[in-house]
């Protein structure tokens, strides 16, 4: 009877030092770069106090959608402050892979426009109440994963930058000391769109530009393996892309240790 008195005690403890209205607060936001409006998605945790690092998110050749939005909210939960952010302009979705194509194909030939829409991401989410400027970092998901890693090679003030199944290949490669984050790629070792040739280039370019580099591959896994809808949306479409369980909870877990040695948290 004492022991659950006291478990009881304790448990009434603990509940009262939580604030009960703590929670994950996600928001729609509009931005813009040049004359071009643009519409992410932002979030944090009321459970946790001060300020704290913020993570952009960059998302799929689909746009920004319930996925990156999803991500955006894990990384609440974590204590960082995230924002979802809009490559493509006016929050722009594809259905099909035509369409998601010619998309990311014109973010990825006018890279001086990406870098001002990357860029105005990145200030909204450092002005935000509860950020500290000094401590951003970036993730991407597949075209995203490219796209964060482009940010890296052209200087982008980031502390950190994490490629999740991202294109590795760039015409404008690092030059030594630009890049100033430190780089971690989640690569699948069974993606057919990322071969050991390209790997074998990356790591040599990321070692002429002096960059912090660590590079991981999950043994069996394909291109988008951290999104549960690819199974259906590969097949659907014939596309050489598959979830894998195993994968995704290990490269989050890798992507959680990264900024925890960044961040301290």
């Amino acid at each position: 009877m004492k022991y659950r008195k006291a478990l009881f005690f304790a448990f009434l403890v603990l509940s009262a030092s939580a604030p009960a209205w703590a929670e994950v607060r996600g928001q729609e936001v509009e931005y813009k770069s040049g004359d071009t409006r643009l519409k992410g998605y932002l979030a944090y945790d009321t459970a946790f106090t001060g300020k704290r690092p913020g993570v952009l998110v960059v998302h799929e050749w689909w746009g920004l959608n319930e996925y990156t939005r999803k991500r955006v909210r894990m990384l609440a939960e974590l204590g960082y402050t995230a924002l979802a952010l809009d490559m493509y302009g006016e929050g722009k979705q594809a259905a099909h892979p035509d369409d998601a194509g010619k998309l990311s194909a014109e973010v990825r030939k006018n890279m001086p426009a990406a870098k001002a829409r990357f860029t105005a991401a990145r200030d909204l989410l450092a002005r935000h109440e509860t950020v500290d400027a000094g401590k951003i970092g970036a993730i991407g998901y597949c075209f995203g994963g490219g796209i964060v890693l482009e940010m890296a090679r052209a200087g982008v003030d980031l502390s950190a930058v994490a490629s999740f199944h991202g294109s590795l290949g760039t015409a404008s490669p690092a030059k030594a000391g630009k890049i100033k984050a430190r780089v971690l790629v989640l690569n699948g070792a069974a993606d057919p769109l990322v071969t050991p040739e390209h790997i074998e280039k990356f790591k040599k370019e990321m070692k002429a530009a002096g960059t912090a580099l660590r590079f991981v591959s999950y043994p069996g896994a394909k291109h988008a393996f951290t999104n549960p809808d690819a199974d259906a949306v590969g097949e659907k479409f014939k596309l050489p892309i598959a979830y894998n369980a195993e994968a995704d909870k290990k490269s989050w877990e890798e992507m959680k240790a990264f900024f925890r040695s960044i961040f301290g948290r």
